[in-house]
């Protein structure tokens, strides 16, 4: 069951309480839910425990009375990282979403990329989520990526916000291809020290991404804020 969760802080809400809060309350359906056990196939191989939604919640529901589809990535779970499954249900609700024609598609990212674990089905997951994600705005469907997570969007997934028709972010938001950590394992500390908080920030912050025109609308970090901003947008 989904409670209200608009008035809390959506850095450190989990995926779930992000979509109770800006959603309709009472609206949303979710395809794939934890009950059904869609597990990765490959984390068993390397002792990792698995989440029972793959670390992504897809599905349905209302947006002030008009229909959306909504994907979720939960950060808790692996940093919100691409993983086979975790991809497909992804593609699904966006392939489900060419034949029912909602108002939009709202996306909320908070990944670090890809699993190293499934790196291969990984990327062409992400590969097939671009598609896909096209195909939507192709068919006049408004995409709505929401960032604010505390995994951001990097690597695959940074990728991916390029392609949403806008980008609502919050200034802990940040935006990027590579991440700090990879950045300064190959390119060393005098290049890029991850652990410099505003350095990050300054480079893959949300207020900054907002400055150079990537990102549409720049709000404070709440659900109820993140929940007007995409009503805006619709």
């Amino acid at each position: 069951m989904f409670l209200s969760n608009k008035g809390c802080n959506y850095l450190e809400a989990s995926a779930r309480k992000r979509v109770a809060g800006i959603l309709d309350p009472g609206s949303f359906r979710e395809f794939c839910p934890p009950t059904e056990k869609l597990i990765s196939p490959h984390l068993h191989y390397f002792d990792i425990p698995v989440a029972y939604d793959d670390g992504v919640i897809v599905g349905e529901g209302s947006l002030d009375g008009r229909p959306v589809s909504i994907i979720a990535q939960e950060g808790r779970f692996m940093g919100g990282a691409v993983g086979e499954v975790h991809s497909a249900k992804i593609v699904g609700i966006l392939r489900r979403s060419l034949k029912t024609k909602p108002a939009a598609v709202l996306f909320l990212f908070d990944s670090g990329g890809v699993r190293l674990q499934e790196a291969n089905a990984g990327e062409l997951g992400v590969a097939e989520i671009i598609r896909a994600l096209l195909d939507v705005r192709a068919a006049g469907i408004l995409v709505i990526g929401l960032v604010g997570g505390s995994c951001g969007a990097y690597g695959g997934t940074g990728i991916i916000t390029g392609n949403c028709d806008v980008l609502v972010v919050s200034e802990e938001g940040r935006i990027g291809v590579s991440g700090p950590e990879v950045i300064e394992t190959n390119m060393g500390l005098e290049v890029f020290d991850s652990r410099d908080r505003a350095l990050v920030w300054r480079t893959f912050g949300g207020k900054n991404r907002y400055l150079q025109g990537q990102v549409q609308e720049l709000i404070e970090d709440s659900i109820d804020d993140f929940r007007q901003a995409a009503i805006t947008m619709l």
